[in-house]
Parts: C-alpha cells; structure tokens; sequence
C-alpha cells in the first residue's frame, strides 16, 4: 500500500494537471494568447531560476566534466543517425533527421526529474542536460536555420534568459562562489530566492503541455516513421551510453537523469524551423506523439525507480 501512495505522489499530479490544461482548452478557460503567455513566463522567468540553483548547486570535478561532452557527443552522433537513416530509409522532410537528437530538457525534463527525485536532486540532472543544451544551442540550431546564420543563432542564444540563467549557474558553481557564500548567509538567501520564483514552473509547464496535447488529433499512422525512427536511436544510444557509464565510468552519470534524458521529446522549438506548412503540421504532430510517449515512458521509471 506504501509503495501505490508513493508511486501516486509522483504520477498522479503530472497527469492531473495536464488534464486540466487539456480541460482548459476544451472549454476555453485559457485562450492561445492567454497559454502563451503562461509559457513566456515559465520559460523567462521560473525555469531560469531552476537552472540557475541547478547549476550553482551542481558538483563539479575534473571527471565530472566527462559528462557533457559525453552528452554532446552522443547528440551530435543522434543526428549523424538520423540523416543517414532518413536516406536509407527514404523519410522525406527537411527537418525528419533532426527528430533523432536533441532533448526537450527545459520545458519538460527538469519538471519530471524534480517529481521522481526531488528538487535537490537537480544538479544531477544539469551536469546530464549540460552536454545536450551546448548541442542544441550550436550545431542543432544552426544546421536547422542555415550554414549562413551561425551569428543569428548565436545572437538567439544569448537573448534567451535561460542560457544566461545556466552561464551565471555555472560561474557561480564552478569557481566554487556558492559555496564560499555559504558562511556569510547570501547562498541561503539566493535558495531562497531561486525556490521562490521557480515553485509554479512544473504546473505552468504542464499546463501549457496539456493544453496543446490533443492524443485525437495526431496522425499516428502517417507519422510511425517519424516516432519509430527517435524512439530506435534514442533506444540505441541510450544502452550504449548506460554500458559505459557502468562499465567505464563506474556510475559517474546519474542513472535516473540519463534514462529520463533519453524518455524525452526533441526540443519544442523544431516546427518553427519548418519551410513547408505540411512539414510543420507533421513534426508538430511527431512532437505531441513523442510527449504522450514520454509520459508514458515517465509513469513506468517512476514505477521502477519508486
């Protein structure tokens, strides 16, 4: 009985709040414009302050350093895959390769890490998210919007909140001023600070997700492809990376952060790239598939790990 209530107490306030983000959009309690808005706020304002404690918090040590360029390599390797698949396999669609890399870590990932290990387990997810968002942010972002505008991607990258949020995590974690500020009493300050401001980001992220997911509208046959073609390379990826990380690195990489990374969906922001309105509808529709997936994939680890 112990082990339901536990296991209740981590899945049950995901799916009710995405509920209620599916409810809000069938009566129209939240509008398009009124749901945009929650997620600028989600994304400008509470998950910068969750990187940020993440990553001032986080462990740094010169083996620990392996972990994102694990990451990175391992993204960077995801869509060598995907390119070379979406040939042999004849997937057409400018964007169809960049389904296999990259992982929707802000707007979900950290939401579900904080719900099945606790906020102050965190860091350990960032040291994971580290590698993936410097692959996102570089070669992700500027293969999707051209060889040309490597300074336009660049110029997004240091526009957007969060990236500051994790370069000010990372100063403060890596030359160990967090810690020295712990005697005079201003790294309990900026705790509290940071939980503060970050306390609604997991059900406004949510929300947003359940008010954008509708499982009735996707086109599960015409996008299998697509959903088979991530969800094999991710499985792949995911051994390999586990196999080394026990084998080699004698557990240097958080189980339950590398496994959560490789549940979740490619990064939200790749329809936005799409150059033809039917490419667009059918990432969108890949995406929504791969989040029910991904929640899915959720309520099983939290069976698992609970």
């Amino acid at each position: 009985m112990d082990a339901v209530i536990t296991l209740l107490q981590k899945v049950l306030p995901v799916f009710v709040v995405l509920f209620l983000g599916i409810l809000c959009r069938k009566r129209t309690l939240l509008t398009r414009e009124g749901i945009n808005a929650l997620k600028k706020v989600a994304v400008d304002i509470a998950l910068p302050a969750v990187m940020f404690s993440s990553f001032a918090t986080a462990e740094y040590t010169v083996n620990s350093i392996c972990v994102p360029l694990i990451m990175f390599t391992v993204c960077c390797i995801a869509l060598f895959i995907g390119f070379r698949l979406c040939r042999g396999m004849k997937i057409g669609g400018r964007l169809s390769p960049f389904i296999t890399a990259g992982f929707e870590a802000g707007m979900l990932g950290y939401t579900l890490f904080a719900i099945l290990f606790g906020e102050e387990m965190r860091p350990a997810f960032a040291i994971v998210d580290l590698g993936q968002v410097l692959f996102v942010f570089t070669v992700y972002k500027v293969l999707l919007a051209g060889k040309n505008n490597v300074g336009d991607a660049l110029k997004e990258a240091l526009s957007a909140p969060t990236v500051w949020a994790i370069l000010l995590g990372l100063l403060f974690g890596t030359t160990g001023l967090y810690k020295a500020l712990e005697s005079s009493g201003v790294s309990s300050v900026l705790d509290a600070l940071t939980d503060f401001i970050s306390a609604p980001t997991s059900v406004l992220i949510l929300l947003a997700i359940g008010f954008d997911l509708d499982p009735a509208e996707i086109q599960w046959k015409k996008i299998g492809s697509l959903l088979g073609l991530r969800i094999g390379v991710s499985a792949v990826l995911l051994g390999i990376v586990w196999l080394l990380n026990h084998f080699v690195l004698g557990g240097m990489i958080h189980t339950g952060a590398l496994i959560l990374m490789f549940v979740l969906p490619p990064p939200y922001v790749l329809p936005v790239f799409a150059d033809v309105e039917e490419e667009r509808t059918d990432v969108s529709s890949a995406l929504s598939a791969l989040t029910v997936v991904s929640l899915a994939l959720f309520a099983v680890l939290a069976v698992v790990m609970g």
